[in-house]
């Protein structure tokens, strides 16, 4: 130690059992390369997709012990009445199942083994039957089942190549997407203007018997086109888009040869560009496994082909509790920032320096230090100085990873006893680099989008294909992302404040605009990653007070209040998923560890550390933390357009130890 954080630990109270025993525990889950992740939970989509990747290209035969493993997912995840869900605390899908039994099958589990009969059950219920079973799939399960011969391509709504050809100014050219989806249907385009199929061999008779209650060869398919079962409808496809489907199915009936040879040629470019931007592993494993089947149908011995399958390895996660799975994103830069910056709120942060000082290396070691090369040409974005949500491997850069990364550095900076100096500081030119890339993801409103700047406009969602997510159509001004980046905009104008000063205020004012708009009558907001206005209401309020704006704003103020109009009866939070789905606050029957951590963050901004409010939150997290430091897995809290609910599973441990952290240091 040297002289200042010998005072530190001299002066600094002993800190309370509870919180030494959550920032030791945060401690043990450190990786020693220095950062922090834990399992960001899906669903079995994923899982599913994989194996039938892996039996389409007749890559790498499933071992015993990987066949297990996928299998124990699959038992741990199937709901009692045999079906499989969007998330964890969902109801079943039938694209979810259907493609689960149909992996299942694959991995070569006998039709009537009991987790395959149940499914099957579930699928042949009367209330199935009677919207369509099967046949009624949602069009990305009719596309996947057409690829491996159990639907026919006539029966699925055209994604064509072509409209990658349109013009650029067309509103409706996928460039305008959102690049999760744009990717997505990128994929999409190219298999269904190719019409792939591959032949999963004898097992394809015994699936079509199993999978419906008519002769295979007798179903018309072209006739259920339209047709959704109503356990997976979110967004009804509009007329207009339901519209151009019909005549699209006209099209495809005779489509331009010379064109769409040109479409498809020019859809492959992107893919493979995509496949080298992201070293292999796509924007997310959905779009990647699509990706791995674009060079599997255009070459089945494509010399890229197994490197760019052992890429999708790097979504996998497993253990033997839950068996082989893959997530659809890691949050390892999201998790590190904010565990970072709970032991930054400790009162004697020295305490963890050798933690901090690992985890500052990492993500030093992971900014974006090298430009896309013709990243003009393919509408990306550039990506110098930014953070992604992950590792960084894949460069998909976000601009609240950004933020988030850039304010731990910051507040670690502001303790001299821990700040790094010379070769092992980010250097001010590189964190100036972070703040530019932020300042390209500012919309012409003032609020922020993520991965980039707002291209289309909402009208967009008109034509959302999608049927089982909403708002996925292009990039918006989120809540949180704003806040996030107008926090680390202030936090960084206030430690360089000559550098792009003008500039700094005006985007600053611009996006406190944005959030001051966003507020509802009630003085809630509403969120949009996370579950729901709990989580938007800690990152506005967190916000609004790093520009300087005083407790008694009317914003701020307000926020709270409506904060602490929601605590319960023991001292904590809890909000159910279903307020991302109706836009109406909907209280949870249980008070849940992170979404009291959030207000508790949130209310400590505002409020005295000392109020009841506080003390009984504080209270109710110390009761219900375990004695190894963590808290229990609760309700899942993180989402993504509107339906897609994920299990983030540092959130329970990382927040209430800030919460824990922040209140000790105000109460000194």
């Amino acid at each position: 130690m040297n002289v200042e954080e010998t005072a530190q630990a001299r002066t600094a109270p002993a800190p309370h059992p509870n919180l030494a025993r959550a920032l030791q525990h945060l401690v043990s889950l450190q990786d020693p390369k220095g950062f922090w992740e834990a399992e960001m939970v899906w669903n079995s989509m994923l899982l599913s997709q994989y194996v039938l990747t892996r039996r389409i290209t007749n890559r790498w035969p499933i071992a015993a012990d990987e066949r297990r493993l996928m299998l124990k997912h699959y038992q741990v995840t199937q709901l009692e009445d045999g079906s499989w869900p969007m998330h964890g605390e969902g109801d079943g899908y039938v694209f979810m199942t259907t493609l689960a039994y149909v992996a299942l099958r694959v991995l070569g589990v006998p039709k009537d083994d009991p987790m395959a009969a149940r499914a099957r059950k579930w699928l042949h219920a009367p209330a199935r039957k009677e919207e369509g079973g099967v046949l009624a799939v949602p069009s990305w399960g009719k596309l996947w089942l057409a690829m491996v011969g159990l639907y026919g391509f006539e029966g699925v709504n055209s994604i064509p190549p072509e409209l990658f050809l349109a013009p650029d100014w067309l509103p409706v050219h996928p460039n305008n997407f959102y690049c999760h989806t744009r990717y997505i249907y990128l994929g999409i385009a190219y298999l269904y203007g190719r019409r792939f199929r591959a032949d999963l061999g004898p097992i394809t008779d015994e699936l079509r018997a199993e999978l419906y209650d008519q002769p295979y060869d007798e179903i018309d398919f072209a006739a259920h086109r339209h047709e959704l079962a109503k356990t997976d409808l979110y967004v009804r496809p509009s007329k207009p888009l339901r519209l151009a489907w019909d005549a699209l199915a006209l099209y495809e009936k005779l489509p331009v040869e010379t064109l769409r040879k040109k479409a498809l040629a020019h859809c492959y470019e992107r893919i493979q560009y995509e496949m080298f931007a992201s070293r292999n592993q796509g924007i997310s494993p959905v779009n990647g496994l699509l990706n791995c089947l674009a060079l599997y149908a255009t070459d089945p011995n494509h010399p890229e082909l197994d490197e760019a399958l052992q890429a999708m390895e790097s979504w996998r996660w497993q253990d033997e509790e839950e068996g082989i799975r893959f997530c659809g994103a890691h949050s390892t830069a999201w998790d590190t920032a904010f565990a970072m910056r709970a032991m930054l709120a400790a009162p004697a942060p020295a305490a963890h320096r050798k933690e901090l000082e690992r985890a500052y290396a990492w993500l030093e070691a992971t900014q974006m230090q090298e430009e896309l090369p013709s990243h003009e040409s393919q509408r990306r974005e550039p990506i110098l100085g930014g953070w992604c949500f992950s590792d960084g491997a894949h460069r998909w850069p976000v601009s609240d990873c950004t933020a988030e990364a850039l304010t731990s550095i910051l507040q670690l900076h502001d303790h001299p006893a821990l700040a790094p100096t010379g070769d092992a500081r980010i250097s001010d030119e590189r964190l100036k680099q972070a703040v530019r890339f932020i300042l390209r993801r500012q919309n012409d409103d003032g609020g922020f989008g993520s991965y980039e700047k707002r291209r289309g406009s909402v009208m967009l969602e008109w034509i959302n294909p999608s049927e089982m997510y909403g708002n996925c159509m292009t990039e918006r001004s989120y809540t949180e992302c704003t806040a996030s980046c107008v926090a680390a905009l202030a936090r960084f104008r206030s430690d360089f404040p000559t550098v792009w000063r003008d500039e700094l205020d005006e985007a600053i004012r611009r996006g406190v605009r944005l959030l001051k708009g966003k507020q509802l009558p009630d003085g809630s907001y509403l969120g949009f990653w996370g579950v729901n206005f709990t989580y938007a209401c800690f990152h506005v309020i967190e916000s609004l007070r790093a520009t300087g704006l005083p407790a008694s704003d009317p914003a701020i103020a307000r926020a709270a209040e409506w904060l602490l109009t929601k605590q319960k009866a023991d001292g904590g939070w809890g909000e159910h998923w279903k307020s991302c789905m109706t836009d109406t606050y909907v209280e949870h029957p249980e008070s849940q560890a992170a979404m009291t951590a959030w207000a508790l963050l949130g209310l400590l901004e505002v409020v005295d550390a000392q109020e009841p409010a506080i003390a009984r939150a504080i209270q109710f997290l110390r009761k219900l933390q375990k004695k190894d430091g963590s808290w229990p897995r609760q309700s899942q809290s993180g989402i993504f357009f509107a339906t897609a609910l994920l299990d983030y599973r540092l959130y329970k441990d990382v927040f209430p130890a800030w919460a824990l952290a922040r209140q000790a240091t105000l109460s000194r």
